[in-house]
């Protein structure tokens, strides 16, 4: 760590201790949830890789404040980029985060904050020299509240008590997402099968070159910056029946549908129902890759809730599971939602375009030390070395290129190259 960025933290860490804590207790005056999870895997090439974290916490030494992680990370073409990100991944998001913010503020820092993580995670990875690549699904449970990003083909559902079973994420596969193929092919990349004999076509759809069936990934640096580390980001409130999150390797969804796997495993402890996903998608399909899954259930702190049967007025909605929060959404109305079972997303967000899912906010403008911050990478930068991320960028129009976030000249060249601007600075040895 370099000297700008040991004050960054420190200039971002001046709110009392008691006063974070103080704040907290306000925020958490629902009762938590009880989180029980748990995990299984079978191996074929081993480059499958998981991080299970129960004891984070948003202000250090304040329990109350406590969050939970867990993530898949599916690797390729070897184990280094699953391996790295699994160590990485978790310090780069949450040192993007601004200290000192309530629960509230940091649930709403969090999405940008996983842009930030991911891009950082792949730049430092890349800077390694290795071809290994890597899919990422990390989700973060705090509360009621579910925030998942992800980049690939690993997936995470949610089952209610209700029997609603919805994605989580996006499958990156060039295969099934046509914007992902027309923004590879804007980007300078092609997309196309592997041809054989006599131009005959077989597989699935690739990039190419380097042949990767994946849009999104991290690391990956022989295929081309194309490939792009940018998570998509969903955020949602459960209500207070809770639910089932099930986090797993395409080895898995290449067996079930999601649907499959939810009814696989309903009525198991969380151990068990891991255990149970893993064999339904072995007997289904045999161990063609490697398979792992984690069942995480997010339960009422009595264990004994059940999703309080609507009034009569709120018939209609029974047939609904998300409901978008408004910006003029009030607790009253969120409170309604927790009580007829549905759940509320909070933010949704799948832009491959940095300058879009960093937005304008100045949160990382001054800071005491009087340098600009890079919102990727963290590091402290003066004022003549920033470069603006919608500078030059004809994706933000409402923004103006003097306006903030900022990129170091590094950040600001991988933001190029991911948007076919100019080839990557990084070379294969």
């Amino acid at each position: 760590m370099g000297s700008r960025e040991e004050r960054h933290r420190l200039n971002h860490d001046l709110v009392p201790l008691a006063a974070l804590i103080s704040r907290e207790l306000r925020n958490e005056k629902m009762e938590k949830p009880t989180v029980r999870y748990g995990c299984a895997a079978q191996s074929k090439k081993g480059e499958d890789y998981f991080l299970m974290k129960t004891d984070c916490q948003r202000v250090q030494g304040n329990p109350s404040s406590s969050f939970s992680v867990f993530a898949i990370f599916d690797g390729h073409n070897g184990t280094a980029a699953a391996v790295f990100s699994k160590d990485q991944l978790l310090n780069h998001v949450l040192s993007a985060i601004p200290r000192g913010l309530g629960r509230d503020e940091w649930l709403h820092a969090l999405p940008r904050a996983l842009v930030a993580g991911f891009v950082k995670t792949d730049k430092e990875f890349q800077r390694k020299g290795q071809t290994s690549g890597t899919t990422a699904t990390f989700v973060i449970v705090d509360g009621w509240t579910v925030t998942v990003a992800c980049v690939g083909d690993s997936r995470c559902i949610l089952d209610t008590q209700g029997g609603a079973v919805s994605e989580l994420t996006v499958d990156h596969r060039l295969e099934e997402n046509a914007e992902e193929r027309e923004r590879v092919t804007a980007s300078g990349g092609e997309v196309g099968r592997l041809s054989i004999f006599a131009g005959t076509e077989v597989g699935p759809l690739r990039c190419w070159p380097g042949g990767l069936c994946l849009s999104r990934s991290i690391g990956d640096m022989d295929v081309g910056e194309f490939i792009v580390p940018i998570p998509y980001v969903k955020q949602v409130k459960l209500s207070t029946a809770g639910g089932r999150l099930i986090i797993a390797s395409d080895g898995i969804w290449d067996a079930l549908s999601s649907d499959m796997a939810a009814k696989s495993c309903r009525g198991l402890p969380a151990e068990l129902a891991a255990r149970q996903v893993v064999k339904e998608a072995l007997r289904t399909r045999g161990l063609k890759d490697d398979t792992t899954c984690i069942v995480v259930d997010i339960i009422p702190p009595d264990n004994t809730v059940q999703p309080a049967t609507p009034p009569k007025k709120y018939n209609k909605l029974q047939s609904l599971f998300f409901r978008r929060k408004s910006q003029k959404s009030t607790a009253k109305l969120s409170k309604k939602l927790s009580a007829i079972g549905i759940v509320e997303e909070l933010f949704e967000e799948g832009s491959a375009m940095l300058a879009e899912r960093l937005g304008s906010e100045d949160s990382n403008g001054p800071s005491m030390s009087g340098f600009f911050i890079c919102a990727v990478c963290q590091v402290d930068l003066a004022a003549s070395e920033g470069i603006s991320v919608h500078a030059g960028s004809i994706f933000s129009t409402s923004s103006k290129p003097w306006q903030g976030p900022f990129l170091c000249a590094d950040c600001r060249d991988k933001k190029d190259a991911m948007e076919g601007k100019r080839p990557s600075g990084v070379k294969v040895a």
